[in-house]
């Protein structure tokens, strides 16, 4: 498994309060981001819950979503953060968060949120898709959904998880990478 920080580098991350797991479909945001969330004692939220019923039902026919169907969206999980700010929690957003501009909604400068990209191979991704029963969005739309991805550059200090390893080796990784600790109670 590798690990690392989009630059390369290894930091320090105190005062992260909260977390954005990115990636494509079926590359296990929800997963390793409830894990995470189990190991800080952190709130979670998978963003498809934010999602206006008009975009499920576009997903569910296959039809990929364009940049203003999913701005509403984007705006509800930043509210959500924003909310955890204010009530002094930290809390994890499971969020595909393809490209940067997206990014920049949720994270846009605060210094307490970071990106966990986890990538992988379009086989792998495609295989887990496949498994997984009663989610709306259809093995299909992956090409999609690869073509749309803006891997984090340099600039957004993303910690990149491949995810090719154990879920529990993955939350470890991220875990050091965000120096944060393994075990902790935090302000779920």
């Amino acid at each position: 498994m590798s690990s690392r920080r989009s630059d390369g580098a290894v930091q320090e991350s105190r005062g992260v309060s909260v977390i954005v797991v990115m990636g494509v479909a079926g590359s296990g945001k929800s997963t390793i981001g409830t894990l995470l969330a189990r190991r800080l004692g952190w709130a979670f939220e998978d963003a498809d819950r934010f999602h206006p019923a008009s975009n499920v039902e576009k997903m569910s026919r296959g039809v990929p979503l364009t940049d203003a169907d999913r701005l509403p969206w984007l705006e509800a999980i930043a509210a959500w953060m924003e909310g955890l700010r204010r009530e002094g929690r930290s809390g994890i957003v499971a969020c595909s968060a393809l490209k940067r501009a997206y990014r920049r909604i949720l994270v846009g400068g605060r210094g307490d949120t970071r990106i966990v990209y986890l990538k992988g191979e379009r086989e792998l991704i495609a295989a887990r898709m496949a498994a997984r029963t009663g989610h709306f969005m259809p093995v299909g739309l992956l090409d999609s959904q690869f073509r749309t991805l803006e891997e984090p550059g340099p600039e957004e200090d993303a910690v990149v998880i491949s995810i090719d390893a154990s879920p529990q080796a993955m939350v470890d990784a991220i875990l050091r990478e965000l120096g944060l600790p393994s075990e902790m109670c935090g302000r779920a």
